[in-house]
C-alpha cells in the first residue's frame, strides 16, 4: 500500500461543518489594526508581496493552513488531506477604503468580508489587507472556519506573521522551506483505515475495564460525575431561553461593530468586588443587553436571557489546530440596575456553574462522539441550536499584554469576531491585549440594525460600573464607537 496522509475531523471540529448553512456562517475571524507606515512599498502602497513571503516563510509550521477537506467512502466522515492545488495569492486578498478611511467604513467592510461562506473546496481561511485607513493606519481582516481552529488557537497561529519586537524576522532573508503536498488516500485506502480505527477500539474498551475492575471506587466515582456531568449538560442545552429581538431568523448578512476598554480599570473593578476579569466584562454586557432590549419594548427583569461561554480546556502543549473548548451556559443578570449587584450576581452565576460539571459534561459527550460515531454528538448540537438554550454567545480570549508587530507595524487594535448560530443574532467576542479589551460584536444585518445602540450602552455600562466599584469616574480610554 503506497504512502498517504490524512486526519480525521473530532466530533466537535464535524458539528461546526454540520451546523454551517447559507445563513449560519461558521468561520471565526478578526480586525486588526495596525500603524501603516512599515509595511509601505516606496511608492506608498502596502507591501503585498512582504507579507505574503512572510507567510510563506512561517505557513509550514501550521501545514492546517495548506489542507482542504475530503470525506471517507461510507460513512462520508470529514477529513483533512494537503491540497495539491494551494496557492497562497488566493487566500492572501488586497483591498483599500475610499477616502477619508474612517472606522464607520472598516466596520462596513469586516461586515461584507464576514457575510461571505468559506469556500470547502480551497483550505477554509482568508487573510485581507486592508488600505486607506485614516491615520496612517492599515488592517488585517482574517477570516478562519470554525471547523479549524477555536478562539485560542487562533491567538497561537498569529506567530506566523507577528513577532514581540519591531524587526523582520531573519527567515524572510532565506527561501521559504520547499512544501510537497502529501498524497490523499485512495477510498480503499480509507476503507481500510477506517477498518483498522474501529478494529482498535475493543482493545482501548478492554483496557478501561481492566483498570475499572483493579479500581472499582475510582471507577465508580467517575463514572458518577461523568454521568451526572452529561445530565447536567443535556439539561443546560435542551432548556430554551426567553425569546427576545435577538432570537429570530437570520440571513446571510452581516453588521460588525466595536469599542475597547481599560484593562487596568476592569481589574481594578474585579479587586473591588471579587470574582474575575470575566465576571466583569459579562456584567457590562449584561447591563449593555438590558438597556438595548427596554429601548425594543422589553422588560428585561422579566426575561430568562442566558449566553453560552466556551471554555478553553486546552491542555499545556496542546497544538493550535482543532478545537478544545467545552460550553457552560450561564443567565445574564438583566433585571438588576444597580452596577455593583448586578456584578455580584454575575460572580454568583458563573461560580454556580463552575461548581457544576456542565463543562465537564459537555466534554464528555464530544469523547464519546470522537470514540463511537460523531453523529452522536452532532444530533445534539443540531438539537441545542433549534431548541434555543441560549440567547447569544458570549467568547473571551486572553491575548499578550505588551505590543506586537507585524514586520514591524505595530497591532494598535484588535477586534475579535465569534460566528452567529441558528436564530441568533448577536454574538460578542472578547480580546484583551496590551492593558486594553477589545469588544467585536457580530450580528445579522436585518435582525440588528441599531447595533451601534448596543455598542454604546456597553461603553456606558463600563464607565457606570468602574464608578460604582472603585469610586471615580471612569478612565478616559472607551474608544472605538462609530
Amino acid at each position: 500500500m503506497g504512502y498517504h496522509h490524512y486526519e480525521r475531523l473530532s466530533a466537535l471540529d464535524e458539528s461546526f461543518l454540520e451546523l454551517e448553512d447559507g445563513h449560519t456562517h461558521m468561520h471565526i475571524g478578526s480586525v486588526a489594526v495596525f500603524d501603516a507606515a512599515p509595511l509601505r512599498r516606496p511608492d506608498g502602497g502596502l507591501d503585498v508581496a512582504l507579507v505574503e513571503r512572510a507567510i510563506e516563510a512561517g505557513i509550514h509550521r501550521v501545514p492546517r493552513y495548506r489542507q482542504r477537506l475530503a470525506y471517507t467512502p461510507l460513512a462520508r466522515h470529514p477529513i483533512w488531506v494537503d491540497d495539491a492545488s494551494f496557492n497562497l495569492h488566493y487566500h492572501v486578498r488586497h483591498t483599500c477604503l475610499p477616502p477619508p478611511g474612517d472606522e464607520r467604513q472598516l466596520k462596513r467592510l469586516a461586515g461584507r468580508i464576514f457575510s461571505q461562506q468559506l469556500d470547502r473546496g480551497k483550505p477554509l481561511w482568508e487573510l485581507w489587507l486592508v488600505e486607506g485607513l485614516e491615520g496612517d493606519r492599515a488592517a488585517l481582516v482574517s477570516k478562519v472556519h470554525h471547523c479549524m481552529i477555536d478562539g485560542v488557537g487562533s491567538v497561537e497561529l498569529t506567530q506566523i506573521v507577528m513577532r514581540a519586537t519591531p524587526d523582520l524576522h531573519p527567515r524572510l532573508a532565506e527561501p521559504p522551506p520547499r512544501w510537497v503536498p502529501r498524497p490523499a488516500p485512495t477510498a480503499a485506502e480509507m476503507i481500510a483505515g477506517e477498518l483498522a480505527r474501529r478494529a482498535r477500539e475493543p482493545v482501548a474498551a478492554a483496557a478501561a475495564l481492566r483498570w475499572a475492575a483493579q479500581h472499582p471506587r475510582d471507577a465508580a466515582r467517575t463514572f458518577y460525575e461523568r454521568a451526572e456531568g452529561v445530565w447536567e449538560a443535556l439539561a443546560a442545552g435542551l432548556r430554551p431561553a426567553s425569546p427576545t429581538p435577538l432570537n429570530v431568523p437570520i440571513g446571510p448578512h452581516r453588521r460588525f461593530d466595536w469599542t475597547a476598554v481599560d484593562l487596568g480599570a476592569i481589574r481594578a473593578a474585579k479587586a473591588a468586588a471579587g470574582g474575575t476579569v470575566n465576571d466583569v466584562l459579562l456584567s457590562v454586557l449584561s447591563g449593555a443587553v438590558a438597556r438595548f432590549l427596554h429601548r425594543r419594548g422589553l422588560d428585561a427583569a422579566q426575561l430568562d436571557v442566558r449566553a453560552m461561554l466556551p471554555v478553553n480546556v486546552r491542555a499545556a502543549g496542546d497544538a493550535g489546530l482543532g478545537n478544545r473548548v467545552a460550553m457552560m451556559v450561564v443567565r445574564l443578570p438583566l433585571g438588576e440596575r444597580d452596577p455593583v449587584r448586578r456584578l455580584e450576581r454575575m460572580i454568583e452565576e458563573t461560580r454556580a456553574q463552575k461548581r457544576s460539571r456542565q463543562a465537564a459534561g459537555m466534554r464528555t459527550m464530544e469523547e464519546l462522539g470522537d470514540a463511537t460515531v460523531s453523529a452522536f454528538f452532532i444530533e445534539f448540537a443540531r438539537l441545542a441550536a433549534k431548541s434555543r438554550p441560549f440567547n447569544l454567545v458570549v467568547t473571551n480570549v486572553p491575548g499578550p499584554q505588551f505590543p506586537i508587530y507585524a514586520l514591524g507595524a505595530r497591532m494598535i487594535a484588535c477586534y475579535p469576531m465569534v460566528p452567529l448560530y441558528q436564530n441568533q443574532a448577536l454574538g460578542v467576542a472578547l480580546f484583551s491585549y496590551d492593558g486594553r479589551v477589545y469588544f467585536g460584536f457580530n450580528a445579522d444585518w436585518d435582525a440588528v440594525p441599531d447595533l451601534h445602540e448596543l455598542v454604546q450602552a456597553t461603553s456606558e455600562e463600563f464607565e457606570a460600573l468602574v464608578s460604582a466599584t472603585v469610586g471615580r469616574a471612569a478612565p478616559a480610554g472607551v474608544a472605538g464607537v462609530a
